[in-house]
């Protein structure tokens, strides 16, 4: 059983999307704070991200943002956060995002959201973290990528073991409880193979 305190949420900065994902990151921000786990994620105020941090803070949650200050300057940064820090890169950014989080959830998102999940999986399969990831396939959003995941393990490219850095949900209300029941890593995970 893994015990969880603050979870890392990547998600789309774009509003510009369908309800069914806005209403998804809406979701996350309010399970998490009924459950008692605090919200990391990128300290954005818009799209997805200003929605779940929203809904968080709504819900009495505790909410860290971490944002680069070439964003913040462009006041994309969310102000009435919990706490909010300004780095000076994006590769600084997702280094405190992953540090600060016992865990991780993937809502869906655009490229920004693509990369740091494709980077937080490669960090675990290489040891690096060892914490629980979470692909949230809201509306089968992410049946192309885990397609893709396919692919690379079925040509060779990364060992099946790979299946086992990452589970899969469908519903933003069982993140709480499947990382709760999430399995010790596997030694295999840790292969070094990238």
């Amino acid at each position: 059983m893994t015990t969880i305190e603050r979870i890392c949420v990547y998600c789309g900065a774009s509003a510009n999307v369908d309800e069914s994902y806005r209403a998804a990151a809406i979701r996350m921000g309010s399970v998490l704070a009924e459950n008692g786990i605090g919200l990391v994620y990128g300290g954005g105020r818009i799209g997805l991200m200003g929605l779940m941090a929203d809904s968080a803070l709504a819900h009495g949650g505790q909410v860290t943002g971490i944002i680069p200050a070439h964003l913040h300057e462009h006041e994309i940064g969310h102000t009435g956060l919990t706490r909010l820090t300004v780095v000076g890169s994006m590769h600084e950014r997702k280094q405190m995002m992953i540090e600060l989080a016992d865990a991780f959830a993937i809502l869906p998102g655009g490229f920004g959201t693509l990369e740091e999940a494709l980077e937080c999986i490669t960090w675990r399969q290489l040891g690096l973290h060892d914490k629980p990831i979470l692909l949230v396939d809201v509306q089968n959003y992410w049946v192309p990528l885990l397609r893709l995941f396919e692919h690379v393990v079925d040509s060779g490219f990364a060992p099946s073991s790979t299946r086992a850095l990452y589970q899969v949900l469908s519903r933003v209300e069982d993140v709480p409880g499947a990382i709760r029941q999430a399995p010790p890593p596997k030694a295999a995970a840790k292969s070094g193979l990238v």
